[in-house]
């Protein structure tokens, strides 16, 4: 009997253990949700102002005075007259002028060049895409001609409006602008750069013209939970567009889409490619979303070489009973 009992108690835990053991490799196997946001940037911008107030009042006061008297007798006469008057007037203005440049740095994100990043994951990996909401760049600020026209009307200084830092993606993350995701794919652009040059053929009177666009940015998946950094890595797109002129006072408009578009599937793929080597080194469980081939590069690109990952090491699991 006693034995009976043993037995059956271990085959109880065993289920037990068997099931949790299955809900953890359900939970560990569970594709990834990954938010993938647009690339944030900010820029300095300079603006002229010019506020003033202008006050003006005037007046006038008039003042007069007549008298007169006339008499005369059968053979002579007489007469009087006498007569006043004054006016007064003034005028007064008054005001406030104030001019000048003022520098501020806008906080703003860059669609446009996400797209074909959440192509590439979607065809390379099983991870799972989560639609992210915009960034909320908070209330508007008054600009700052308005600023100072409320200054020099009211005798205070503004105090201005605080704003939205768009690189601050654990206040982001906080705030639920990712909510659903597991990870957050961020992106800060931190050179973006077009070019046009114009060079001559030697010897002919034909010359060329090369528009280019030149992105670079900085990546960082972190876990919405735990903020921790999974991966890091810059990534750089390219795009450019070559005209022949036949001399070399034609214009001939670039295409500038084309350029776009290049250098949209270019930074996709050297994120992909640098994403999926990182998780190799950093996590295994992501890791093993990521198919063995790379994606093809929409519109006919040829993909960059896959890179050698190490294989992650199979856990051993040893159960004890006593």
């Amino acid at each position: 009997m006693q034995r009976r009992t043993t037995l059956n108690t271990a085959l109880a835990v065993l289920a037990a253990t068997a099931l949790a053991w299955g809900s953890a490799a359900q939970a560990q196997n569970a594709a990834p949700r990954i938010a993938v946001t647009d690339l944030a940037y900010a820029q300095r911008v300079s603006e002229y102002f010019m506020a003033g107030t202008y006050q003006r009042s005037s007046q006038m006061s008039a003042q007069g005075s007549s008298g007169g008297g006339y008499s005369h007798g059968p053979y002579s006469g007489s007469g009087s007259h006498h007569s006043q008057g004054s006016m007064q007037a003034s005028e007064q203005a008054s005001g406030t002028y104030v001019a000048g440049r003022y520098s501020y740095i806008e906080m703003r994100e860059l669609g446009g060049y996400t797209n074909d990043i959440k192509g590439a994951i979607l065809q390379g990996t099983y991870f799972k895409l989560v639609q992210g909401k915009g960034f909320d760049a908070g209330a508007p600020q008054n600009s700052k001609a308005e600023q100072v026209l409320n200054q020099v009307q009211g005798g205070k200084m503004a105090k201005p409006v605080r704003q939205n830092d768009v690189t601050d993606v654990i206040a982001r993350i906080k705030k639920g602008e990712f909510k659903g995701a597991d990870y957050v794919l961020f992106g800060v652009v931190s050179s973006i750069e077009f070019t046009d040059a114009l060079s001559p053929l030697q010897g002919t009177t034909s010359a060329t013209r090369q528009y280019g666009l030149q992105l670079l940015a900085d990546f960082s998946l972190i876990n919405t939970k735990t903020y921790e950094i999974k991966a890091a890595f810059s990534a750089q797109g390219a795009g450019n567009d070559t005209k022949i002129l036949s001399n070399r006072g034609d214009i001939a408009p670039p295409n500038r889409s084309k350029v776009m578009k290049e250098t949209s599937i270019s930074l996709a793929n050297d994120v992909y490619q640098q994403l999926a080597t990182q998780l190799g080194y950093t996590d295994a469980n992501l890791s093993r979303g990521v198919r063995s081939a790379p994606p093809p590069l929409p519109g006919g690109g040829q993909s960059y070489p896959a890179q050698q990952m190490p294989a992650p090491q199979p856990q051993e699991q040893v159960i004890i009973l006593r």
